[in-house]
């Protein structure tokens, strides 16, 4: 209900901003402006449900010789007095916690051709499980705010960007946005154990304290590095932790004497498939998010924003990241040329390219994970996934604005 709201929304703010540009300025190459907007992302839609066909191929055939060769079972018996707790929905042992581990480790890796695969077959697995096909279970809901949150600790493809916009440590921006990313995960996380009424045992509090022992590591480790070394090393680690995944279960089938090549093919089938029933739902938000975006309602925000921080007496320098802030639950490849765009403008290295950087790594792309998550098992009741979401989205925001402070200003 509240995704099906929100998308009258954004085309309702978009037709008024219209109406308003006519009106009063005699803009009306803004009526040509967003139809062209929406054919474009129409067709965007299509092209992202086309590139996922190949990766959603690979991965769904990977996962199915480790499904068969018993390492998902593995994963899911390892991490199954910390899900159990989370996914109380989930029986011990069901296969979807094996793939709900899976991708929120590739997650966690900067991996998301690898992860959205995962995700999927995680979706899958509990849509299994659901009394009523069309509506969200809780697991589904505590899945999807999880991954919207995006704790990332290893922003390969953050750096990278800041590495072509000519930054002079493009790796500076690591720690603030592994900060942002795991305060945003964790309010998510203990928003929703609240509403779903799951208890914070000594269970969920050790394995949250061990997540963040990691996270502890990963910042002293990268921190003894010269900053020239960071990005080539979390670089390398990501991939060939992915690269040894395959190869694990690989072995594992082997090991379980199954025709590894045909047990791939039976999983890859299904990678074509879940592409397909993808295209209406990415279609449906991608296009209110362009007409939203090319009727300017993103840009007077902004600035009705700064006008407001500066009559309040805050700084004003970080307000220029606004619209990477806004964009980034709407759109990855939005946020993305908008953060490319402040970095072009300021420069690489300005305090508010910095933050443009820290909110773009900050959570993952909300709308994006709803439609395509949701959409693959055909689920359209998201009840309260898009407010819990969001929630997490605007603390990580917060968060990154803060963090940057502390860090950069």
């Amino acid at each position: 209900m509240v995704l099906n709201w929100i998308w009258i929304g954004l085309l309702a703010v978009a037709f008024m901003m219209a109406v308003a540009r006519s009106l009063f300025y005699g803009d009306i190459a803004i009526w040509s402006e967003i139809i062209n907007s929406s054919f474009s992302q129409a067709a965007f839609a299509f092209e992202i449900s086309l590139g996922l066909t190949g990766v959603l191929t690979l991965w769904l055939g990977i996962m199915k010789i480790g499904e068969k060769g018993g390492v998902i079972e593995f994963f899911g018996r390892l991490i199954s007095p910390f899900f159990t707790r989370l996914f109380p929905g989930i029986p011990k042992g069901h296969p979807a916690m094996g793939a709900i581990f899976m991708n929120i480790s590739a997650n966690m890796l900067g991996l998301d051709n690898a992860a959205t695969p995962m995700g999927l077959r995680a979706m899958q697995e509990m849509q299994t499980l659901n009394p009523e096909k069309e509506k969200a279970t809780d697991a589904m809901i505590m899945f999807l705010v999880l991954n919207s949150s995006g704790l990332c600790l290893i922003p390969i493809s953050v750096m990278m960007y800041r590495a072509q916009g000519g930054a002079a440590n493009p790796t500076d921006i690591f720690l603030p946005i592994l900060i942002a990313t795991a305060i945003a995960t964790l309010a998510g996380l203990i928003a929703l154990c609240i509403k779903q009424r799951i208890r914070m045992d000594g269970v969920i509090w050790s394995w949250l304290a061990g997540i963040g022992g990691v996270v502890a590591l990963i910042v002293w480790f990268f921190s003894q590095l010269p900053s020239d070394k960071v990005e080539l090393y979390s670089t390398f680690a990501a991939n060939a932790i992915l690269f040894g995944i395959i190869i694990a279960f690989i072995i594992a089938g082997i090991s379980r004497k199954i025709n590894v090549y045909d047990t791939f093919i039976e999983g890859a089938k299904e990678g074509f498939k879940t592409a397909v029933m993808i295209i209406p739902y990415l279609v449906a938000i991608l296009v209110a998010i362009g007409m939203f975006r090319a009727s300017g309602a993103l840009d007077a925000f902004t600035r009705m924003t700064e006008h407001c921080v500066a009559f309040l007496g805050f700084d004003t320098e970080w307000v220029g990241a606004l619209p990477t802030m806004l964009m980034k639950p709407l759109s990855g490849s939005g946020s993305c040329a908008l953060m490319l765009d402040v970095m072009k403008e300021n420069g690489a290295d300005a305090f508010v390219s910095r933050v443009a950087a820290a909110v773009r790594g900050s959570t993952d792309t909300t709308f994006y994970i709803l439609a395509v998550y949701f959409g693959s098992v055909g689920v359209f009741k998201t009840r309260y996934a898009a407010g819990y979401a969001l929630f997490a989205d605007i603390v990580g925001a917060v968060a990154a604005v803060v963090v940057s402070y502390f860090f950069f200003y």
